[in-house]
């Protein structure tokens, strides 16, 4: 039974209402005589307080039925009306007075301050036992609200049942929307829609009532009698944090506590459907960083690569494949969400419009890609837009932390499943080499590859000593010396030799630059114009990345 229609209880479902109370057989006995505020028995009687004093108003917190047998009301006129009003005041529902001793008929100026003041006003002709209509009244209410949890459980139920069915979170809030008559929706945290369910007025689109109530003011405050739950997260380092919100808006008809109750039972199943999906999404996000981490080590020989895949739902036909690895590394901020950033990258890449699989591997920090081209042509410009996308996943996923450096895209060579083995594995390593290089939107590997060998021997003493030969006496200089000098040999190698550009670009004038150059080469004892010193220097300069 729907608590609009059902008069036993009030319109908001929190107790019964002063109607019932009167029909009640303790108060019914009594012989009831409404001498006041009859369009107002739909209000709600919260609880029952019996008493005779004049100051009974202070003891009241609103919402009770008083009852009296008239000895607190005063005899006076101005002390009838004062009574009346601060009882009107204190919101109580309704107020009931016993006829007997101290009234034959209730005064004039009592049931016209009342009506006055809107407050039902109730007289009895016949003596009943407080206690009893107490006793009666408290235990409808009880009954109420117990009326009240079993329809939450009865949406609970169903929710349940709908899951178990096969449902998802869309049959979910569609169950609550019908239940409450109003639309429904499930907002993340900060205020994004995710899915929605119901009819506005007039049938209008849920949608369109979200982004006329919700959408352009996230921060400020629903209407007025909206409901608001919040869908708790889970995992470690997660206590208390809010996944979604619930909310349900007011747009059809008014929403009572067990629509609250409902939403909140519903709140409960959905952490649950969120977090298993959560879960669902890693686990295949990482099935598929397995098979190309394999296909990529060799495990997976290019013959069986391409059914394997097709059963990741990647179908690149005969199409040249790409491979693309993205390394977040340190970046990683704690407890990583590597479902929320599979989701993100993948709804990222879906505006590439070409076959994507995608898979992560949290142990290395890896995200590998790989992707079908229509022709090898467009690798540069996929490239631009794979790591754009993948950056931007990692963006919305929030798995940076403050000032860390972005992560390292790094793209290989098209070609078929062979080559894309090869690449896959060449990628993932540059990836790791190429951490601290000069940031990029993406690296062509084959451009690292210096880079990739002088890692493969970070630990070898002799890549230290050759360090240490080539550039140490810059290195102490610096150390103990202003303006540093090696800064200035990084950028003249860079631009291979031209001293106007290098000039340029340390915005410095000729004469400074030519004397940086001349101590340069003082301190290093060689010529900065001998090729071979020059290679040395630069293989030097790339290779301190990687020893102490």
């Amino acid at each position: 039974m729907d608590s609009r229609t059902d008069h036993r209880f009030d319109t908001q479902g929190a107790g019964i209402t002063v109607q019932r109370a009167l029909e009640l057989p303790g108060l019914r006995s009594g012989l009831p005589e409404i001498m006041a505020g009859a369009d107002r028995l739909g209000r709600t009687v919260r609880w029952v307080h019996a008493g005779e004093v004049p100051n009974i108003a202070s003891l009241l917190k609103g919402g009770e039925l008083l009852l009296t047998t008239g000895y607190g009301l005063g005899t006076r006129p101005a002390e009838q009306r004062a009574f009346v009003r601060t009882l009107a005041e204190r919101g109580i529902a309704a107020l009931v007075v016993e006829l007997g001793p101290r009234f034959a008929r209730l005064p004039a100026a009592l049931v016209d301050t009342a009506r006055a003041a809107g407050l039902p006003l109730v007289q009895l002709h016949r003596e009943v036992p407080f206690v009893t209509v107490t006793e009666e009244v408290h235990t409808e209410i009880v009954n109420g609200h117990y009326a009240l949890l079993q329809r939450a459980e009865e949406v609970h139920r169903r929710c349940t049942q709908a899951l178990l069915g096969g449902g998802g979170v869309p049959q979910v809030l569609g169950i609550l929307a019908d239940f409450s008559g109003n639309p429904v929706f499930l907002e993340t945290a900060d205020g994004q829609l995710l899915y929605a369910a119901g009819a506005g007025p007039e049938g209008a689109d849920p949608l369109q009532v979200w982004e006329g109530l919700r959408g352009p003011q996230k921060e400020a405050p629903p209407p007025a009698g909206s409901v608001l739950v919040d869908v708790p997260g889970g995992g470690p380092g997660t206590a208390g944090s809010v996944r979604a919100r619930l909310v349900l808006l007011p747009v059809r008809s008014p929403l009572a506590p067990v629509h609250r109750i409902a939403a909140e039972r519903a709140a409960g199943i959905l952490a649950v459907v969120l977090m298993q999906a959560r879960q669902e999404e890693e686990l295949a996000a990482r099935g598929r960083g397995d098979f190309l981490t394999d296909l990529a080590e060799g495990r997976i020989v290019a013959e069986e690569a391409p059914a394997q895949a097709r059963v990741l739902g990647f179908k690149p036909g005969d199409s040249p494949l790409l491979p693309v690895v993205m390394r977040i590394g340190d970046t990683l901020s704690p407890g990583g969400g590597w479902a929320v950033l599979a989701r993100a990258v993948s709804e990222e890449l879906a505006a590439v419009g070409v076959p994507v699989l995608l898979g992560v591997r949290p142990v290395e920090g890896r995200v590998l890609v790989l992707l079908g081209l229509r022709s090898e042509s467009e690798r540069a410009a996929v490239a631009d837009r794979v790591a754009a996308a993948l950056r931007a996943g990692v963006e919305r996923a929030g798995m940076r932390r403050p000032g860390s450096p972005p992560p390292v895209v790094v793209v290989g060579v098209a070609g078929g499943w062979a080559a894309a083995s090869a690449g896959l594995r060449h990628a993932a390593e540059t990836a790791t080499a190429a951490q601290g290089l000069t940031d990029r939107p993406w690296y062509d590997a084959r451009r690292l590859d210096i880079d990739l060998l002088l890692w493969r021997l970070r630990d070898h003493p002799d890549l230290a000593a050759f360090v240490d030969r080539a550039i140490g006496p810059l290195r102490d200089h610096d150390h103990r010396s202003k303006p540093p000098l090696l800064p200035t040999l990084q950028t003249y190698l860079a631009h291979a030799g031209r001293k106007a550009e290098t000039a340029r670009e340390l915005h410095l004038n000729r004469q400074t630059l030519y004397n940086r150059l001349a101590r340069i080469g003082e301190l290093l004892g060689t010529d900065l114009d001998d090729p071979q010193t020059v290679l040395a220097l630069s293989l030097a300069l790339r290779a301190r990345r990687h020893v102490p």
